[in-house]
């Protein structure tokens, strides 16, 4: 492949539900541009794209990989990206950098949620969108059902542009050329007029594309009703300013496996898909604003790192794309985040797994460079005074587990490999949790976190167990009461003798509040502190079940003491005895986390998600409108943690993963009696 102009590529970043074909039109594009010389198929794990063992294994992409192909002399850089919502953070980065996004559709799924948060997301990102509405090889493959539910859930803007002429046919219309494409079944295809019998199809759609096409100028929409002739050049050039502007979605139709309509996709990308000095200018951040920069091919190197993977063999792999200017292998470039300085004497193309090292790439294009020790995801370099370019935003990590080591002190193993993967995956967090002496791992979901287990294994060789995460209850006291601890111990010798008389009370601060109203020197002062931490120590563990306690006062009123006998450790031992009768006492009670939780959701399905949250013992606080999205509604309510570990797969099986939510800690509660009982047992039966 040799060097390309910024006018000759095309970013076109493939998305849609899983198993619509996203990879197998990847693959076709290859495979009919002589890039490879198969055309691979996902699920016998030979595709260029799904080649890391546990898309192999899977049978579907997890991560973003690049397909770049050569078609008439332009670069078309294919990105292809998972379908499942588990792997949403490789569609976020994808998505930054490409130029348009075509949304693959199943010709006999038709519309699914997939489909939706595809459309959602490029629109978010401001990126042209078209369709490729596969598996039309399908028998029962409906298109005028397909473009009836894409116009209804996307809008007028949907415009057929490549369309059968009939169910499970081999033969397609190009709507601007107004010629018929026959397929046979080894992928050739012949150019014809219309058939007599395709005509009126041709002619309905033809209508509709005209109809879109008239809304990006007065002057088509002048000649569109005065039902005078619009020319291929006019359509052809309308096409291309409604798909930049987002007044025209193309429907483009097809089969990747029979590469039927394939060829027309690139014709088509070639002439109306965006390149990336279409856009005009990039998005920048300036003392935490978001600012609009020229794009420049001529002008100073900037690149944007938009996804790391951490290969065991290779090293650390960034993967960039030029923003600006053009960048050669003498040059090297200032981290604007780290400050750092990289040298790009070595960077590389890729198709899927395999690099071709080049020595230029232009304003626009994308490549990898290895072993960047000190650049990660999202990091902007540059040779000149540049801004660093906005972020790609990835969605919260809502699920998560505990690991274990199978194995005795493999702790380290775990977490240096968890340090790998956090590299290469902006959706995944790591806490180690002193206090639940627990490795916590989160993520977007349990196929996300299956993964991470599975990728441990095969590349770090780390077996871990997973299991539900322990919630970090609290106790407390809700009455006051005065009791009195006395340590006494005669063993020859010097004796030890502590004696203290304290009333313990609900306290104001989250920790003990100790004060002292001792009178007459029964207890010297200087033994005030061994009090005190002997009840700082005993609360880290409650009468109840163990759990550490908060707000409590103490106050040391009385006791008494041997001018012999006494010493620190004894009036501390004392503290712990009046501590636990104390306690015991003075009505503990068990304080659960709750948080707060806000719900993003098609307006109806608020009520099952409303009912959900009953359920968990949630409280509704509120529901409104969601005025950065139509037909979206939040709901928040506050709910216990202990009743959010599997929310994010109920969430996802409630809403076919439309909704979206956060939950943030807010404070401790009283846990009611009957869940407070379970609590103990189950503290009982760990002991």
């Amino acid at each position: 492949m040799g060097k390309v102009l910024t006018q000759d590529i095309r970013n076109i970043v493939l998305l849609g539900h899983g198993g619509c074909g996203k990879t197998s039109i990847a693959e076709a594009a290859l495979y009919l541009t002589k890039a490879t010389d198969r055309l691979g198929k996902p699920s016998d794990g030979n595709t260029v794209c799904d080649y890391d063992p546990e898309e192999i294994k899977r049978g579907f992409s997890l991560s973003a990989a690049m397909a770049p192909v050569m078609w008439n002399n332009t670069k078309i850089n294919f990105i292809d990206t998972p379908g499942y919502l588990d792997f949403e953070g490789e569609v976020v980065q994808a998505i930054r950098v490409a130029d348009s996004a075509l949304i693959s559709v199943d010709a006999r799924g038709g519309v699914e949620v997939g489909t939706k948060l595809a459309w959602s997301n490029a629109t978010d990102a401001d990126i042209p969108k078209a369709f490729f509405v596969n598996k039309f090889d399908d028998k029962e493959a409906n298109f005028e059902r397909i473009f009836d539910e894409l116009r209804e859930n996307f809008g007028l803007s949907v415009c057929p542009l490549y369309i059968p002429t009939s169910t499970g046919s081999m033969s397609f219309i190009n709507l601007i050329t107004m010629k018929q494409r026959n397929f046979a079944s080894d992928g050739t295809f012949t150019d014809s007029d219309i058939d007599s019998n395709a005509m009126a199809l041709a002619e309905k759609y033809r209508e509709s594309f005209l109809e879109s096409i008239a809304e990006t100028s007065d002057e088509l929409m002048e000649k569109y009703f005065a039902g005078e002739e619009i020319t291929k050049e006019e359509a052809s050039n309308a096409l291309k300013i409604g798909f930049m502007n987002g007044s025209i979605a193309p429907v483009i139709c097809g089969s990747a496996v029979k590469l039927w309509g394939i060829a027309s996709l690139l014709e088509i990308a070639v002439d109306s898909f965006p390149t990336y000095t279409s856009h005009k200018c990039e998005h920048a951040v300036e003392n935490g604003e978001t600012k609009e920069v020229a794009i420049d091919p001529d002008g100073t190197t900037s690149i944007f790192v938009f996804k790391t993977i951490s290969d065991p063999f290779v090293g650390k792999m960034s993967f960039f794309k030029v923003m600006n200017g053009e960048l050669r292998n003498d040059m090297t470039l200032k981290n604007l985040q780290t400050e750092n300085s990289e040298k790009f004497a070595h960077f590389y193309v890729m198709r899927g797994k395999k690099q071709t090292e080049v020595d230029t790439l232009c304003c626009g294009d994308i490549g990898m460079i290895p072993k960047l020790a000190n650049t990660n995801t999202n990091d902007t370099l540059t040779n000149g005074n540049a801004l660093p370019y906005t972020p790609a935003v990835y969605p919260e990590s809502v699920f998560t587990m505990a690991v274990s080591p199978k194995a005795k002190g493999d702790e380290d193993k775990i977490s240096q490999g968890i340090n790998k993967l956090l590299e290469e995956d902006n959706t995944l967090k790591y806490e180690n949790n002193t206090e639940l002496k627990q490795i916590l791992i989160s993520g977007l979901g349990d196929i996300h976190l299956d993964v991470v287990i599975s990728k441990l294994k095969t590349r770090y060789n780390t077996a871990v167990e997973m299991s539900k995460p322990k919630i970090a209850y609290r106790e407390t006291i809700k009455k006051k009461v005065q009791v009195e601890g006395k340590h006494k111990k005669q063993s020859g010798g010097s004796g030890q003798y502590g004696h203290v008389k304290i009333t313990f009370a609900p306290g104001e601060d989250i920790g003990l509040t100790f004060t002292q109203s001792v009178v007459g020197g029964s207890v010297p002062k200087n033994y005030y502190p061994a009090v005190e931490k002997g009840l700082t120590e005993a609360m880290q563990k409650g009468v109840l079940a163990g759990f550490p306690v908060v707000n409590l006062a103490a106050d040391l009123f009385d006791g008494s003491y041997h001018p012999v006998d006494s010493n620190e450790i004894s009036f501390k031992l004392a503290a712990i005895l009046a501590y636990k009768a104390g306690l015991a006492q003075a009505q503990p009670v068990i304080l659960e986390p709750v948080g707060l939780l806000k719900v993003k959701i098609p307006t109806d399905m608020m009520g099952d998600v409303i009912g959900d949250i009953n359920k968990r013992r949630g409280r509704i606080l509120g529901m409104n409108a969601d005025e950065s999205k139509k037909g979206y509604s939040i709901v928040e309510a506050e709910v216990p943690k202990s009743e959010m570990l599997d929310y994010a797969i109920i969430m996802r099986a409630i809403s076919g993963g439309l909704g979206r939510y956060t939950f943030e800690f807010a404070r401790y509660e009283e846990v009611p009696g009957n869940v407070s009982q379970k609590i103990i047992e189950l503290a009982q039966k760990a002991e």
